[in-house]
């Protein structure tokens, strides 16, 4: 089975293969073309799911101070969670604190999170500010 069919038909195969290849140092042998997009793939996602751990962050403080008389302590294990899952995203990838510190990389997630913070709260999304109103620090550390 060549490269590129092993590939689309069984991925889990291909990438044993791959990392067989690796091992014993046959690099003729690599899918390069794949391998490259595999990769690129993984730092994506990594990227994405500390953008989706803080967009939820965000959207239940947004939550909390706009609708306080609904907090529950389900809000707070959200907020609890988020950030603890930041935190292992950032200890097991630290390159990924440059993403929080690009103001335009938080502010996208903010306005997912404004948006999804009026949909929960039945208010429109002007009521919200519209930039983010927290810091990175206020953001990872504000007392819930």
């Amino acid at each position: 089975m060549s490269k590129a069919t092993l590939y689309d038909q069984d991925f889990l195969q291909w990438t044993q293969q791959q990392a067989e290849c690796l091992r014993k140092g046959r690099w003729a042998s690599l899918d390069i073309e794949n391998l490259v997009e595999e990769l690129e793939t993984l730092g994506r996602s990594e990227q994405k799911e500390l953008g989706s751990y803080l967009q939820v962050l965000m959207m239940h403080l947004l939550k909390c101070q706009y609708q306080p008389e609904r907090r529950t302590k389900s809000w707070n294990d959200t907020l609890s969670n988020c950030r603890d899952k930041i935190q292992d995203c950032l200890e097991d990838t630290p390159s990924l604190q440059r993403f929080l510190q690009n103001p335009e990389w938080v502010e996208k997630y903010y306005r997912r999170a404004r948006r999804e913070a009026a949909k929960e709260t039945q208010k429109l999304p002007e009521i919200f500010p519209s930039e983010c109103p927290y810091t990175v620090q206020q953001l990872l550390h504000l007392p819930i």
